[in-house]
């Protein structure tokens, strides 16, 4: 009982340690992954509050709009710093970020640097290939031992404690969220009707569905852009490019020409690959909240040209 409390409460203070601060076992922790049974479960709900096409619009702007704040800053900012912007922006994407129940931003960033450093090898915590696809997909994140956040592995962001505060208590902004929903159906149930939703409809749509989804679609760059796709690049591991995946991740399918260039703010090199998150951050340079954006050097293009023409030949 004592260490299922102690569990408990490390789910909402991601650090608190449980195991007397030593490293911890393999296994599933259920306690500690309440959250993602939970928002696996409330999915059901749909069941009691039906549909409205505005519950349904809502579900897809949160998916698409923390699917960006995902891939542009918990990706391409806080892992690989591929541009720069101020203190104030990078808490304010931090803390929409952290409301897809993904943990907080220096717990994702500290993983995915750490992976890129043993991509497909036996010390990356999410191959499918040292691994099973299930353990590559999700669960890897219900281990024990990928709780912790390895701080020594994002000190030059770890520095601020704001960004710690957002790690620490990592499920307070989702469930003001939910909260919020919550009550922005109501208010619309009252004032206009006739858009057909209430208050737990877009909790269960804008919060439970949206958030699962989202779950699912973020992984999918550990699991199946590491099986299926093309590779462009030589990296010495399986990442592979695909065209598919980049559509639901805004982007990110662009996997292979990601681990062969991480460091610039474009994982879709060419004109003809899409990637939204780079339009979408282009933007946010125009309007000068961000600044500095990494372009992939000529050299990169040129070889990837020159791979394109032999395949083709």
């Amino acid at each position: 009982m004592k260490l299922g409390l102690k569990s408990a409460v490390q789910s909402f203070y991601s650090d608190f340690q449980s195991n007397n601060g030593n490293e911890e076992e393999d296994g599933l922790d259920i306690a500690r992954c309440f959250s993602l049974f939970f928002i696996h479960l409330g999915c059901l709900g749909v069941i009691w509050v039906g549909w409205s096409w505005f519950a349904i619009s809502l579900a897809f702007f949160l998916y698409f709009s923390r699917m960006f704040t995902i891939t542009a800053f918990l990706h391409r900012y806080f892992s690989h710093r591929t541009f720069k912007t101020s203190r104030f922006m990078q808490f304010i994407f931090a803390a929409f970020a952290s409301t897809a129940l993904q943990r907080g931003a220096l717990w994702w960033a500290s993983h995915h640097r750490k992976h890129h450093r043993e991509s497909d090898t036996d010390n990356d915590v999410h191959s499918p290939h040292t691994h099973s696809f299930i353990w590559s997909h999700i669960g890897w994140i219900a281990n024990k031992k990928n709780f912790a956040t390895d701080y020594d592995q994002i000190r030059d962001f770890a520095k601020f404690p704001e960004l710690v505060f957002l790690n620490r208590l990592n499920k307070l902004i989702p469930l003001i969220m939910a909260i919020g929903l919550f009550y922005l159906g109501e208010w619309i149930s009252l004032r206009w009707s006739f858009l057909g939703t209430n208050g737990w409809q877009l909790v269960i749509w804008g919060f439970f569905i949206s958030t699962t989804v989202l779950l699912h679609g973020t992984s999918t760059i550990n699991s199946l852009s590491h099986i299926y796709g093309k590779q462009r690049f030589n990296t010495g591991d399986h990442s592979r490019n695909n065209f598919w995946l980049s559509l639901i991740t805004l982007g990110e399918g662009w996997h292979n020409n990601h681990h062969y260039y991480m460091h610039s703010t474009r994982q879709g090199f060419y004109w003809w690959e899409i990637d939204p998150t780079y339009y979408g951050l282009k933007l946010l340079a125009m309007c000068g909240l961000i600044y500095d954006l990494r372009p992939v050097p000529q050299r990169v293009l040129d070889e990837g040209l020159k791979k394109k023409s032999n395949n083709e030949a």
